[in-house]
């Protein structure tokens, strides 16, 4: 059984050999749902899409949803965990995220299944930074390489298992199929938890930040509701309208209100003061612009390959079932790296494979086989397996034992932060790239020129052959698949638009990587 130190004499519990290895296992549990569900949810938005009627810009908010949850209740972790134990808290998110996932597979419309979502989103903000910190107090710091890198194994299998069993289960049952398979895996980790792990409980009592808590989260969803509608099909006005100055100016207001709380208050929800410290600030920035770049960016590639290139969802899953099986054998390597050398060697390694993987991504078409796909796929599980151990590494070694809660969650709340922006950032640009594709290639769309003409021709005559249509029925038809042609090629071209911007932000990337302050003595102390 673990023994508890006072939290004034020290923040590690002393636990055996055999059981800390136990609590890893636990704690992987729940890594390995809160990461599923926002993998397993990617290959049935184009038939969540095509069932509810929406467009991207609209199924985007139930990923956005997600994450803006998880990001907000990150930083109340921390005092959560503090004032009622890092078990209980661990348990309270499991059951949050079971209870939520039940309420998503019951949903009819998007509304409520966006709104279910948030409380998956919370659940799964309770359960990473707290499994983070169980982690790193139960080993000491010359295994803790190896520790987040087994860790990060419950993750890497979610992004093969998620989008591989969800498209299953969307192909062969219903969308709704993807939340009920959270139930029994939510169900088994709690009781995982009541038999293997320990309580801990921090002794400071200190009052919740509650003013901090609701201008971060007034501010952050006024401002990605902003960045996700500016073109929206039903906000006529554009960036100007009233609707999205309104959300700026609250964005403004909240933000700088929670800015100046979180640097005044003796007990902040998310103590600011630790971005002073170099490793930790550095790093965050870079996870914040890595969040905008690589979950911008995540959540098309399904949809690419589901309504651009035909794939059923199973199809598309199978796609993402090798990259994380890579990952999973890259992140116990790259942790023995991070213990036995200086991170930064496997972290700009994995930086510049996944700027790489990036970058091959915008040279999709609607002619991409399958090899063209598959690579830069590989290169991603490679690069991520590189990146996640060494930056937690650097970022959380030079925080005391009692800020490591509010530091990891500060962390990952601003990694989630990065990625809700990615997300309606890049969903907007998408929609404005396509727009901009589309007149471009309908400006080249000439009735009198010849070349128009003898594509019609053939179009048409391929229409008389197939279905046996008469010469207007067959005109028809022929401008019709041109055009299906001109939108499926505009909207690949968006795509194609976003992927190089996540490229060109990733490879920026390389930069503060270089300047990170670390040395084997000091990472091995």
């Amino acid at each position: 059984m673990a023994q508890q130190q006072n939290p004034n004499l020290g923040w590690e519990t002393q636990v055996g050999d055999a059981n800390k290895w136990l609590v890893l296992v636990s704690v992987m549990i729940g890594t390995f749902m809160a990461v599923l569900d926002s993998t397993i949810v990617s290959v049935a938005f184009p038939k969540m899409m095509a069932v509810f009627g929406v467009s991207v810009d609209q199924i985007e908010w139930v990923m956005t949803a997600y994450l803006l949850a998880f990001a907000v209740v990150l930083p109340s972790t921390g005092w959560i965990a503090d004032r009622f134990g890092y078990k209980f808290t661990y348990i309270m998110g499991l059951a949050l995220f079971t209870i939520g996932s039940f309420a998503c597979s019951l949903s009819w419309n998007e509304n409520l299944l966006i709104a279910f979502r948030v409380f998956q989103g919370a659940g799964a903000g309770l359960l990473m930074p707290v499994g983070m910190a169980i982690v790193t107090r139960t080993f000491p710091p010359k295994q803790r390489g190896v520790a987040l890198g087994f860790w990060g194994i419950a993750a890497a299998a979610s992004v093969s298992l998620g989008p591989l069993v969800g498209g299953y289960l969307v192909d062969n049952f219903s969308w709704h199929a993807i939340f009920d398979i959270n139930i029994p895996v939510g169900i088994m980790g709690i009781i995982a938890v009541i038999i293997i792990q320990d309580e801990y409980k921090n002794e400071i009592r200190e009052k919740f930040d509650i003013f901090g808590f609701l201008t971060m989260t007034i501010g952050l969803g006024a401002l990605l509701l902003a960045f996700s509608t500016g073109n929206s099909g039903w906000n006529t006005g554009g960036w100007t309208s009233p609707f999205i100055v309104t959300n700026f100016f609250v964005a403004a207001i909240s933000l700088v209100l929670f800015v100046l709380i979180e640097l005044t208050i003796k007990h902040p929800i998310l103590n600011l003061r630790l971005l002073k410290n170099y490793n930790f600030g550095m790093a965050t920035l870079i996870m914040f612009i890595f969040g905008v770049a690589f979950f911008g960016n995540a959540f098309l590639l399904p949809i690419y390959l589901q309504n651009s290139l035909g794939y059923t969802a199973l199809q598309a899953g199978l796609v993402f079932f090798p990259v994380g099986i890579l990952q999973a054998i890259i992140a116990p390597i790259s942790g023995q790296l991070t213990d036995r050398f200086n991170p930064k060697i496997p972290l700009i390694f994995g930086g510049v494979v996944l700027g790489i993987s990036m970058y091959l991504f915008s040279f999709f078409s609607l002619q991409t086989t399958h090899a063209q796909i598959m690579l830069p796929l590989y290169l991603r599980g490679l690069g991520m397996g590189f990146v996640f151990t060494p930056m937690t590494t650097i970022a959380l070694y030079d925080i005391s034992k009692p800020q490591m809660a509010q530091a990891s969650g500060l962390f990952n709340t601003i990694r989630q932060i990065g990625g809700s922006f990615g997300i309606a950032a890049l969903g907007t640009e998408l929609t404005q790239r396509v727009k901009f594709h589309t007149q471009i290639y309908g400006e080249q769309l000439h009735q009198g020129s010849p070349l128009f003409n003898h594509v019609i021709d053939h179009l048409k005559s391929f229409a008389m052959h197939s279905v046996g249509s008469t010469n207007i029925e067959a005109t028809l038809h022929a401008k019709m698949m041109l055009l299906r042609n001109l939108t499926g090629q505009a909207f690949v071209q968006g795509i194609n638009d976003d992927f190089l911007i996540g490229a060109v932000l990733t490879f920026s990337l390389l930069i503060p990587m270089l300047f990170l302050k670390t040395s084997k003595k000091h990472l091995n102390r």
